[in-house]
């Protein structure tokens, strides 16, 4: 009996390789094309790191001409989680980052290289696992649990590398006979790989973003099929992105480490090896200490808290290929108006350490984007947002020709304000532009220079009985501003009021900012003239008036 039979027994049903090979031929993508992946495992929330990985991935394969695709692994079934591939999925989509192949919802896929769920390849697996038994480089195992932690605590108390290798890989020099009578009598086993390794001896490697990395070899002898009938990590990564004929493997630094068994498995079943850029995991400043962002302990850490916020998704995706290349935000700079995706990123630019999260930039970031949007957009994005996360906003929107209106205020300026970071901070910048809302309030007026009752009740009642015309326009507006302010003894200029320090009491900005608290009961809004418009004469009316009776 040979290794060919022993294969033969333990895989008597799976296709040869070569059936798979043809199946999955080299793609028809121009020289120089990248394919590459996002591959996670739906067992929990989608992180961020995830979606900035992803982010990368697109970046340079829409740069090359080649393809981006989405693999669910998903062979660790007991820790996998409910809707799990649904999140992942939904969450790319939301960013607008939907795969050009593989996973679309829970069941569908499109692309030629599928399936594209790990847990529906256990065929493909297998014959490349029969194809490693039958050239002698991979073997069944029959250590049990208790067998494996028995090796473990002699390891221990040997002060020594744990692990099944060498001599302490029994099952690795069973005879082929010794192994098909076990499997004949029913035993249970595993398969490995017969690792040709030695950890005495060092290979060099070209990582694309840590640059030249040394380490030993890889000497463990894995395991590659499990009890299931699924393979492990390792196995399948090898086996898929092989066939699936990915070019570069772009993923966490965390499997940094595993390069050493993953170019040994490459070579060991005869497929050329793709290009591994190690991306590095994104940092938070905790009290002066950098941590990675944390799942447990970090709101923003999932995808899911961008959407839940109201961050824009353009904001989220500038942010990160801030974090990406340092040569973004110079670039965004120089191109305020160009589209991210003409930006040139470049994988070799990546930070070698993590780079840090900064919520205040990410919102910085926020309000030029939503500050460069039309009314109509606002409206739509808050509005779509609002339906899922804010019923009460929803409800203000109603009426969309007043709220784009509201929304216009100070919209498409040379210097637009910048103050909505987020679509929940939308309803704060405008309820009070609602009269339900505004008069449901209990109403706080922060009169600031300017803040005794007689001359505020003068101020208001004036410009109401001698000065307000909605039909004038912003200039003569302005100019009956300051009119009243002369009226009331106050500078009608500032650099007045500034050169003659003893002489006023408060300039035409204090007597403005009276005006606009009893309008709005805010000290800070955006430009009152046009609030005034589309508010309207009755309801700038009332308004002051109610200010004045909230005096006695």
């Amino acid at each position: 009996m040979d290794y060919k039979d022993l294969a033969n027994l333990i895989f008597p049903n799976v296709k040869d390789i070569s059936y798979y090979e043809e199946k999955y031929p080299e793609r028809d993508l121009p020289e120089g094309a990248i394919v590459t992946r996002f591959a996670p495992s739906p067992t929990g929330f989608v992180h961020i790191g995830g979606l900035y990985q992803a982010l990368v991935a697109i970046e340079v394969s829409k740069k090359t001409k080649g393809v981006f695709f989405l693999r669910v692994e998903d062979t660790d079934q007991k820790r996998e989680v409910e809707n799990g591939v649904t999140d992942i999925v939904n969450s790319l989509k939301d960013f607008g980052m939907a795969p050009d192949e593989g996973m679309i919802s829970d069941t569908e896929e499109i692309g030629n290289y599928g399936p594209y769920k790990q847990s529906l390849r256990k065929d493909i697996y297998q014959a490349y696992a029969k194809y490693l038994i039958s050239q002698g480089k991979a073997y069944p195992c029959f250590c049990t649990p208790e067998e494996g932690e028995e090796i473990r605590k002699k390891q221990e108390a040997a002060k020594i590398r744990p692990g099944y290798y060498g001599i302490w890989a029994k099952c690795r020099n069973i005879t082929v006979e010794e192994a098909a009578e076990k499997i004949k009598n029913g035993e249970h086993y595993i398969i490995r790989f017969k690792s040709p390794g030695r950890e005495d001896r060092k290979i060099k490697h070209k990582d694309i973003i840590k640059g030249n990395v040394d380490f030993p070899e890889n000497d463990l002898d894995i395991v590659i099929i499990k009890a299931d009938g699924l393979p492990t990590y390792h196995f399948a990564h090898a086996v898929d992105d092989h066939l699936m004929r990915t070019t570069h493997v772009i993923r966490s630094d965390e499997w940094l480490s595993s390069v050493p068994l993953h170019l040994q498995l490459f070579h060991e079943l005869g497929f050329k090896t793709p290009k591994y850029a190690h991306i590095s995991p994104i940092m938070k400043n905790d009290n002066g200490n950098k941590r990675k962002l944390s799942k447990r302990k970090d709101p923003e850490a999932a995808v899911s808290y961008y959407k839940e916020q109201g961050i824009p998704v353009n904001a989220v995706k500038e942010y990160l290929l801030n974090i990406a290349n340092s040569t973004f935000e110079n670039w965004r700079r120089a191109n305020p108006d160009k589209p991210m995706e003409e930006f040139d990123f470049q994988l070799n630019k990546m930070s070698v350490s993590g780079a840090l999260f900064d919520m205040v930039k990410l919102l910085d970031i926020g309000k030029t984007v939503i500050s460069k949007m039309s009314a109509e957009e606002v409206y739509e994005n808050s509005l779509e947002w609002a339906k899922q996360f804010d019923n009460e906003l929803a409800d203000m929107l109603k009426d969309k020709e007043y709220a784009l209106k509201v929304l216009g205020i100070e919209r498409g300026n040379k210097k637009p304000r910048k103050d909505i970071a987020k679509w929940s901070d939308v309803k704060e910048n405008i309820e009070y532009m609602y009269d339900e809302i505004f008069y449901n309030k209990k109403q706080e007026y922060p009169y600031q220079v300017i803040s005794d009752k007689e001359s505020i009740e003068k101020i208001l009642t004036l410009y109401m009985e001698k000065y307000y015309d909605e039909n004038d326009d912003k200039q003569t507006w302005f100019d009956k501003i300051k009119a009243l302010t002369g009226e009331m003894g106050y500078a009608t200029e500032v650099k007045e009021f500034k050169a003659n320090p003893g002489k006023y009491t408060a300039h035409v900005g204090d007597v403005s900012t009276v005006i606009r608290v009893a309008l709005t009961s805010r000290t800070n809004t955006p430009d009152m003239y046009e609030i005034m418009q589309v508010l309207g004469k009755s309801c700038v009316e009332k308004r002051l008036k109610k200010a004045i009776e909230n005096l006695k």
